[in-house]
């Protein structure tokens, strides 16, 4: 476990960044931060500090502390983890700009200046009340998505996935008896889902969840199997076309994890053709409260890969 440590003296300037190599060819790096574990108003007020007025303007506006807390730490935690990417120069957090593309999702709008070359990033961001997570790519898009594994459905969750999911996803999810592990089997396909159509960049409203199918299958026997069976590290995540089924979605390549005990995470990247076609996702984990600590904690008991195939 690697462990960065920076001194806690919130009443100056906050210390720099330590900066990072770029992930490498089909590696994600994803970071994430458990609200509930930042506590200190005087840091949340330099975490105000990094925000543009628009962003401070909009964190304003949202009812209840709580919610402005969670979506306070989601900027921070997105301008904070692609300052630390500036390789050639020294970026503050504050001066990065956004935009959305046409569907909305974030990008980061580089500044077109002489001696400077923007590195080729992807990042994308989830959050729920307890975890904000954001992951990042280089020269291909991202989606994430997390989900806890205590979330609840107001409707019957066959109900509920009859009216979203597939029909083989369905049948996989009726198939369960026990309703536990039917209801986090549910889980797992929906963050599943969720982190393609995100990578995809259109919208849900342009890929809707019925249109494609989450499979999981065994790499050494090439045979399909539900999510409810035993899934092991060898087991690679398939994003089938509904409209055709013989056609794999195969420039996309997923993972799922267990984080932190809490959540199911998932990973969605398009395929580097420089890394090839069978290269394995790779994937670094921090968990992290900018300026403050940085935890890598892959490889421990708080990042469990559940299904993909990928190299920590």
């Amino acid at each position: 476990m690697n462990i960065r440590c920076f001194q806690r003296n919130f009443s100056a300037a906050l210390p720099p960044l330590v900066p990072l190599q770029l992930p490498s060819p089909m590696e994600t790096h994803l970071w994430y931060i458990m609200p509930d574990e930042v506590k200190n108003s005087a840091l949340l007020n330099q975490y105000s500090e990094l925000l543009s007025s628009c962003e401070r303007e909009s964190v304003s506006r949202m009812s209840g502390d709580q919610l402005k807390k969670r979506a306070l730490l989601a900027r921070a935690l997105v301008r904070t983890t692609i300052a630390r990417y500036q390789t050639n120069c020294q970026m503050n957090p504050r001066s990065l700009r956004f935009r959305k593309n046409l569907y909305g999702k974030p990008e980061v709008e580089w500044r077109n200046e002489d001696n400077f070359s923007p590195p080729p990033l992807h990042f994308n961001i989830s959050h729920t009340s307890t975890m904000i997570a954001c992951g990042v790519t280089v020269n291909v898009p991202i989606g994430i998505d997390i989900e806890e594994k205590q979330r609840r459905t107001k409707n019957n969750i066959i109900a509920f996935a009859q009216r979203y999911f597939s029909p083989y996803e369905v049948k996989v999810l009726t198939a369960i008896s026990d309703p536990e592990v039917q209801r986090q089997e549910f889980i797992k396909l929906w963050t599943l889902k969720e982190a393609y159509v995100k990578a995809l960049g259109k919208g849900f409203s342009a890929v809707p969840f019925k249109t494609f199918t989450i499979r999981f299958r065994d790499t050494t026997m090439r045979n399909f199997h539900p999510p409810g069976s035993s899934v092991s590290e060898e087991s690679d995540i398939v994003v089938e076309s509904s409209e055709d089924p013989t056609n794999p979605a195969n420039n996309w390549q997923c993972a799922l994890l267990e984080v932190a005990g809490s959540h199911y995470g998932a990973i969605c990247m398009e395929k580097d053709r420089i890394a090839g076609e069978n290269a394995p996702m790779k994937l670094t984990v921090w968990k992290t409260v900018p300026f403050v600590e940085d935890v890598c904690v892959s490889g421990t008991d708080a990042v469990l890969v559940l299904g993909g195939i990928i190299e920590q």
